[in-house]
């Protein structure tokens, strides 16, 4: 007799055309347009087999290899859920720093220029969801790889989501890493742009005034409060922004 505990048995190779994978393609498209947000409640397995015409057991192939892609949550006699923005981002592969730099081989160094608590200024207390003049967490690191300068990360955090952030050594753990911990990551937003440095973040990155820069400006999110907003930016000539996509 089989142990109700005991591992399930890998999934073998897909096949071509095979039922499950019409289920399949059709859920992950759906959470790829936003269709079910983080956290969402997505259809039942009996809606989608009377929709595909299926087995429950083909629809119960789907969605186990959708869990294991980190792209659902499943709860046994409740539903199927979107999974919250930290599951999916490994599956995105939208990684640390540091992570990116060791996986390449390379050293990962931080320097960090400031650690400290301050009020809110009126523009950013408003990207944060807090009142003026209220206190903030504000870290300015910059990450080399190999002794070479590749982002100058400009952070201001909400306290409020991460109370104990400044206790961190961020020569040891990234501010990325530390949030990813101690909060609850639903969403994020975030712009890219080809910018020139500010004269201090030239100064920072070891490169001219002029040099044209990737900036990225990302804020987190809770289900109801911003974690963080952040300005990373990265010398053109250093580096080069990828991903990929598989449906």
């Amino acid at each position: 007799m089989v142990s109700p505990h005991a591992s399930a048995p890998p999934l073998a190779s897909p096949t071509p055309g095979a039922p499950y994978t019409r289920v399949k393609r059709h859920l992950k498209a759906g959470l790829a347009a936003g269709r079910w947000t983080p956290g969402a409640l997505m259809p039942s397995e009996a809606a989608l087999v009377a929709e595909f015409g299926v087995s429950r057991m083909t629809v119960n192939r789907a969605l186990r290899e959708l869990q294991a892609e980190g792209l659902v949550l499943r709860t046994q006699g409740v539903g199927t859920f979107a999974a919250p923005l930290h599951k999916v981002s490994s599956t995105l592969t939208l990684r640390d720093l540091h992570e990116e730099i060791t996986a390449r081989g390379h050293r990962h160094e931080a320097v960090v220029h400031v650690q400290r608590r301050e009020g809110a200024p009126a523009a950013l207390a408003a990207q944060l969801g807090v009142a003026p003049g209220s206190p903030v967490f504000h870290t300015l690191i910059v990450h080399f790889e190999d002794g070479t300068p590749l982002q100058c990360e400009d952070r201001y955090v909400n306290p409020e989501c991460a109370p104990r952030y400044l206790e961190s050594d961020f020569t040891l753990q990234t501010p990325t890493q530390v949030l990813f911990e101690s909060t609850a990551l639903w969403r994020a937003q975030y712009s890219i742009e080809a910018a020139r440095p500010t004269a201090q973040e030239a100064r920072l990155l070891q490169i001219a005034p002029g040099e044209p820069c990737l900036v990225v400006v990302r804020r987190t999110f809770t289900h109801d409060a911003a974690i963080t907003i952040a300005r990373l930016v990265h010398p053109g000539l250093r580096y080069t922004l990828e991903g990929q996509f598989t449906p």
